[in-house]
């Protein structure tokens, strides 16, 4: 006798016939081990019923990992992460800049530059080999969110008007060679096309493919301190307005964690939660 397909209503509000692959697959992805993810599939399949969320199995499978292995569980959480380092973009800037930093970039967060035209604020502006970059980040807060067409017009309109002017200034050592966006989202098919057109360059948590925010960031080791399973969302949310926003100035910080009140035994989880997860 066949199971009944058990559908689940995605972020979008749109239904899909629940796929016990690709949660696995996300899980390989977060490095669970095979006994890790069989435990957690049968405690899902056991749980779940036709109309459930994709957040509620998502939290389900979060909990379930979080009680066999809390680094893994941070790696899971990683999309859901970035979304609490809002409500404004800074962090998110933050977090970008020092992936840049990662790949020997020299970076400055939010700088106002002339154009031909009008002056711009600009997120992240980036130096490598005498090239300038120009970098938009767009943080979404709403998962359901993506970067449509109009984000990459008007980013790459933004990007000549200071072109004309940053390459015509003689007090210019270095080209500005190329505008970026980047989101914490998605792209729409046809913002990737016109980016693509025009040569600006674009990142989001999966495109490239196998290239995104989430590869570069398990990379790097440059997590937010927004995975971290022993703090409290206040907590994280007390250490952003510290300018701690990533796990490994956390790890150079521990005065930060007494300052908003964490107490020592706490401290020393955290830390070790840290090492396991930057492999410090």
């Amino acid at each position: 006798m066949n199971q009944k397909t058990i559908f689940i209503k995605k972020n979008s509000k749109e239904s899909e016939p629940f796929s016990i692959q690709k949660l696995e697959q996300s899980l390989q992805r977060s490095g669970a081990s095979k006994d890790e993810i069989e435990t957690i599939i049968s405690k899902i399949n056991s749980a779940i019923y036709d109309g459930i969320s994709s957040n509620e199995i998502y939290k389900k499978a979060f909990a379930e990992l979080k009680k066999l292995n809390k680094t893994t569980a941070s790696r899971y959480s990683l999309k859901r992460a970035i979304f609490d380092l809002g409500p404004t973009g800074y962090p998110f800037e933050r977090l970008v800049a020092a992936l840049l930093k990662e790949k020997g970039y020299k970076t400055t967060v939010s700088i106002i530059l002339k154009g031909e035209c009008i002056t711009h604020e600009i997120d992240v502006l980036a130096e490598k080999e005498g090239n300038v970059y120009a970098i938009e980040c767009k943080f979404h807060s709403d998962i359901k969110a993506v970067s449509n067409v109009k984000i990459p017009l008007y980013i790459n309109s933004r990007f000549l008007d200071i072109q004309k002017q940053w390459n015509t200034n003689s007090n210019n050592a270095t080209f500005l060679k190329q505008g970026w966006l980047v989101t914490n989202t998605r792209f729409t098919v046809d913002a990737i096309n016109y980016a693509k057109c025009v040569g600006l360059t674009m990142l989001s948590w999966d495109f490239p493919l196998n290239k995104g925010i989430k590869e570069n960031i398990d990379t790097y080791g440059l997590y937010p301190v927004t995975v971290l399973t022993n703090l409290t969302l206040k907590e994280k949310h007390q250490l952003i307005e510290n300018d701690i926003v990533l796990v490994k100035e956390l790890y150079k910080s521990s005065n930060t964690l007494k300052k908003i009140g964490v107490s020592e035994i706490k401290i020393k989880r955290i830390f070790e939660e840290i090492r396991h997860l930057c492999k410090i």
